[in-house]
């Protein structure tokens, strides 16, 4: 058998915000609809049923002092010590993000220079060719990046890559909206390496798709729903939530299905669906019409690993800060072990959706 160049997970790290920010912190908002109409409803009632489909009750912000690129960095270094990798040999760096820098009391974005030539900066790798940059991609950007890498792996171009996803969305959620509940802070990364084996190893394969002429607008960025606010020039995330979850259990199923099909694995030898993380029931959701497209009516226990609850919607940190907690025992009673094969899949602001099929 001839041998290849797979890329494998050596290190994983990441950074969970030490602000615990409980639902009930929420209770004094002034929740407004789209038409800039405040709702009738209770604060509580709108809690209770946001909780009901979410299972949200708590998500991490980060401290007023930090950043985007501080918290990556703090991700970066618990990696590449995982890894035990002198971080000099690092050929690339690729930080994946939505809104760069943002800054406690100014909203505007802060992306020059890069976060991730902030992060080497901070890393203080002096090694010039240690490439360092970014990548926009909503949600899936971190698995993107991870498909990057693999790429500049298998190619031979690099030996060690260091992917992080890192998001403040704490700062880019509008008090306003009740979807503010969903956003949480956070960091999470990988070291990446190239490893010659004769049978398949780490990445088996991956597929990305982007839905762009009809569902570019899913997530967009807009003023406040508060018309006392909206003139101002402040910009937050957006999102239409039922187009958005009608379009991710019509796509990113047969997204996964297809890369699947593509490793030549089935699903029956998958040992965990690890999942970025907006809506707990839209995440179920997606898993049952997964198992039913091959006429499975119930999945295994625990193969979704879930910090949602705990967590909220930390974006491109979701699933390395998931991956990283399993592997070191911070999430029982999940496991990884060796041998297992794992789904990553992610789907957001694009419409991207992404996947990729890993072995250990």
């Amino acid at each position: 058998m001839d041998q290849n160049i797979y890329s494998i997970i050596t290190g994983t790290g990441s950074y969970i915000p030490s602000k615990r920010i409980g639902n009930d912190q929420f209770l004094t908002n002034e929740f407004y609809d789209i038409d800039g109409k405040r709702f009738t409803k209770s604060n509580q009632d709108i809690i209770d049923k946001f909780h009901e489909i979410t299972t949200i009750e708590e998500r991490r912000y980060v401290t007023d002092d930090l950043v985007t690129s501080d918290i990556a960095t703090f991700a970066a270094n618990d990696a590449i010590n995982a890894a035990n990798i002198d971080k000099e040999k690092l050929d690339y760096i690729i930080v994946a993000h939505n809104f760069g820098d943002v800054k406690k009391d100014n909203k505007k974005t802060d992306i020059v220079p890069s976060l991730a030539a902030r992060v080497k900066h901070q890393l203080a790798i002096k090694n010039p060719y240690t490439v360092a940059y970014d990548v926009p991609f909503g949600c899936p950007g971190w698995l993107q990046a991870v498909i990057q890498a693999d790429y500049f792996l298998k190619s031979g171009d690099a030996k060690k890559i260091l992917v992080i996803g890192a998001e403040v969305l704490s700062r880019v959620s509008d008090p306003h909206d009740r979807d503010s509940m969903l956003y949480g802070d956070g960091a999470g990364a990988i070291v990446l390496e190239g490893k010659i084996s004769k049978s398949p190893i780490g990445i088996i394969t991956h597929l990305t798709r982007s839905d762009t002429l009809l569902h570019s607008e899913m997530l967009y960025m807009d003023t406040s729903y508060n018309p006392d606010e909206s003139t101002k020039d402040d910009l937050f995330i957006k999102m239409k939530g039922r187009k958005l979850y009608q379009y991710a259990l019509e796509t990113v199923p047969q997204a996964i299905r297809e890369c699947l099909i593509k490793s030549n694995t089935s699903l029956q030898e998958i040992s965990k669906v690890l999942i970025h993380q907006a809506n707990a029931k839209m995440d179920d959701a997606i898993l049952r019409r997964l198992y039913n497209l091959y006429d499975i009516c119930e999945f295994p226990k625990n193969i979704m690993p879930m910090t949602i609850s705990w967590l909220g919607n930390s974006s491109v940190a979701t699933i390395p800060t998931l991956l990283d907690l399993i592997l070191k025992n911070k999430l029982p009673p999940h496991q990884i072990n060796s041998g297992d094969n794992l789904v990553f899949a992610s789907v957001g602001a694009g419409m991207n959706i992404n996947a990729i099929i890993y072995k250990v």
